[in-house]
């Protein structure tokens, strides 16, 4: 293909948690240790503990180094995207790496999985923010909502959760992922409010269904509901869900046209609507729909249709 190679950095998107986040991808699409029924992305086609340099560090660096280089400086370097970036071995090179180069903060997002081992939670040191998650309040909640490898037991992912945050000098927000039906049960949520306290981050952000899941049945909770919920939970809580109605922020828009290939960059790592396209990566709304179209007629984007909006992803094509 030319030799050309896909980069592994993406955005910036517009995060609610984050603000303007520039996204690093340190794993191959859909490698994780989960295959949660309401993931973004679809179903998990690797699902493994087994870590691994899916990502040269070199290369990742660079990718990062030329996408500061082009625009405003982020609010947060995030490593995320494909799948978990736990599995990536050289995470803690790579966040070492980039507190050297740059001072803007790193935070990392994960689903918590492998924080029960040792060398994680090292490597995970000296990152600025963690963001891990907390989706059940049961192990058989465990095994419905978030599909672990068989390796996972859910009471050792608990205590790694709670291990690392009474360990890590910087920040844990720990995000509760919430189903209609399958998590806001009373008994359900009590356990998974006791838990939060046990692992006492210093935020808890209840989230829920936004964008097409991976398994239909994946419900998003209402508004007035979340609110009830976030009742149960000590400390300071924040909702991850725009009220119905809800404008987000405008971005500052580019003096330079972003091109088609940073737009499908996104889209390859989460469905977006024309807005979100937009808020993300400073585009005029009319650009990001000219952008978004062109991507749809060469047949490298598809539409899906969410709770009455109108979500855009990239079309994933078979390994060849």
């Amino acid at each position: 293909m030319g030799g050309t190679r896909r980069s592994h950095v993406y955005g910036p998107v517009w995060s609610r948690r984050l603000g303007r986040s520039l996204g690093v991808d340190l794993v191959p699409y859909k490698v994780c240790s989960y295959d949660c029924v309401y993931c973004q992305l679809g179903r998990t086609t690797r699902k493994t503990v087994r870590r691994g340099e899916f990502a040269p560090v070199g290369e990742v660096l660079a990718d990062v180094r030329r996408a500061l280089a082009s625009g405003p400086a982020p609010d947060f370097l995030s490593l995320a995207g494909s799948g978990e970036p736990t599995l990536h071995a050289g995470l803690g090179e790579l966040i070492a790496a980039l507190r050297r180069r740059t001072t803007i903060p790193v935070a990392v997002l994960t689903n918590g999985s492998l924080l029960l081992r040792p060398d994680v939670r090292r490597e995970l040191a000296r990152a600025d923010l963690v963001l891990p998650s907390l989706d059940a309040g049961d192990a058989r909640t465990f095994r419905r909502v978030n599909r672990p490898h068989p390796s996972l037991r859910f009471d050792e992912m608990v205590e790694g959760l709670a291990e690392f945050t009474a360990g890590f000098a910087g920040t844990v927000w720990l995000e509760v992922f919430l189903l209609d039906g399958w998590t806001t049960m009373p008994a359900q949520v009590a356990r998974l409010a006791d838990l939060a306290r046990r692992i006492a981050p210093a935020r808890v952000q209840l989230n829920t269904v936004a964008r097409p899941p991976a398994d239909p049945r994946a419900v998003a909770v209402p508004h007035a509901a979340l609110l009830r919920i976030a009742r149960a939970f000590d400390g300071p809580v924040d909702l991850l869900v725009d009220r119905p109605g809800a404008r987000r922020p405008r971005r500052p828009r580019k003096d330079d046209a972003v091109t088609a290939a940073a737009v499908l960059e996104l889209l390859r790592r989460r469905p977006c609507t024309v807005e979100g396209i937009a808020a993300g990566l400073g585009l005029s709304p009319d650009e990001s729909v000219r952008q978004v179209e062109a991507l749809v007629g060469a047949g490298r984007v598809r539409a899906v249709r969410r709770g009455g909006a109108l979500f855009y992803a990239a079309v994933r094509r078979p390994a060849s």
